[in-house]
């Protein structure tokens, strides 16, 4: 067998249609940018940017978008051997406005469905998916058939491959890349429009059928990643001390709470926890920091890092991408992230220059609208790529 990946994702991939005018409504928008697009597939983006060997398993139409996408994808180093077109579906194609810091509505045309939600289990190469030494699913993948039962094949694929372990606690000269652990990322990933007995009344659905989905596919996971909202469906918990004590009970190794301005708390099973405030940052488009936020912590597992570590090195990763107006072609290389660790900041000679937001705010990151906060005496806003791990599609 070739030699393993070092991360494979699986789920949603489309085109980004983003505004190049900030601050300005989509009605009034007259011109715009594409990029590539989807949460799992900007994950693999944004490990292949750190150095990683990635593949995304996906699916688009068969139309222009699609040849877009694949090309992208081997622009940014990223595997697509795994990307099959379903002709009856167009590739989907998102739209955004941007409204620093903290308010980005997404616009998702996913209809009548999404080619990547026609991934089928037979279809797979779970050799693969069960040798990589990190795989990441995402909850949108547990939304619907035959996806969902895709997703669980992989899972199981994955628990039958051998034990997987987020990684304990240890000292750097014992740890070693060639005998990094392995680890079965879940990004709780709720996005209830795409869920059809979901509640359009709340932002969760603790009752609703996904739950239940949810339930089974932590039980093959190592590592758990969400906001406090992602958490309670999930757990039925939203303080994040209790769903990370929830997460943990449901069998994940590490889990990840992304608390929005209060930065992000991880907890392992070792007892080990972190809190890692949010980096100093001006937002301008906080839509897919979530996604190099999960990049960057498949590449600290994979270096074998201590939890704290991996926090703060995903945090400035995040941070970087929320400075910059797009997502996949914003990810950082490892040289951008160590600069903004040392420096304790995003240097400003790579802020584009937002065109609304104040100073004195505390953003989160990527996609979640609704979790930024005032706060006072502030240097000036801050991403901790704490939202919703998405980017658009």
């Amino acid at each position: 067998m070739p030699e393993p990946y070092d991360v494979i994702t699986m789920g949603r991939i489309g085109v980004d249609i983003y505004p190049l005018q900030t601050g300005v409504p989509l009605a009034r928008v007259e011109t715009f940018g594409k990029f590539l697009g989807g949460s799992p597939s900007n994950v693999a983006v944004a490990a292949a940017r750190l150095g990683r060997r990635a593949a995304v398993i996906t699916r688009t139409g068969r139309d222009p978008f699609a040849d877009y996408l694949h090309s992208a994808l081997k622009e940014f180093g990223v595997d697509d051997r795994w990307v099959t077109p379903v002709a009856e579906y167009p590739t989907p194609v998102t739209f955004c406005e941007i409204f620093p810091p903290d308010d980005f509505p997404l616009y998702f045309y996913r209809q009548p469905t999404a080619p990547d939600l026609e991934i089928h289990g037979h279809e797979l190469d779970l050799e693969a998916v069960g040798a990589a030494r990190v795989f990441w699913m995402t909850g949108t993948g547990l939304c619907a058939e035959p996806s969902r039962t895709a997703t669980l094949t992989a899972l199981r694929a994955r628990s039958a491959a051998g034990p997987v372990s987020a990684g304990p606690e240890s000292t750097e000269a014992a740890s070693t890349e060639a005998a990094s652990p392995r680890a079965t990322v879940f990004d709780l990933d709720w996005r209830p429009m795409f869920w059809p007995d979901a509640s359009r009344s709340g932002a969760t659905a603790t009752a609703s059928p996904a739950a239940a989905h949810y339930r089974e596919a932590l039980a093959h996971a190592t590592v758990a990643v969400g906001n406090v909202d992602e958490c309670e469906v999930a757990t039925g918990e939203r303080e994040p001390y209790a769903a990370a004590r929830a997460l943990l009970a449901a069998g994940v190794e590490l889990d990840v709470v992304k608390r929005g301005p209060a930065g992000v708390l991880a907890v392992h099973r070792d007892g080990t926890t972190a809190e890692i405030p949010p980096l100093p940052v001006d937002v301008v488009n906080g839509l897919g920091a979530g996604d190099a936020f999960g990049g960057a912590l498949c590449h600290g597992l994979l270096a074998g890092w201590e939890t704290a570590r991996i926090m703060r090195y995903a945090n400035a990763a995040g941070a970087i991408v929320a400075s910059r107006l797009a997502c996949s072609s914003a990810m950082p290389f490892p040289h951008e992230v160590e600069q903004a660790l040392t420096e304790g900041t995003v240097p400003a000679e790579r802020l584009a220059a937002p065109a609304s937001g104040s100073p004195g705010t505390v953003a989160s990151a990527p996609g979640s609208p609704d979790t930024a906060a005032p706060t006072s005496g502030s240097p000036g806003p801050a991403a901790g790529a704490s939202g919703s791990s998405e980017a658009v599609a």
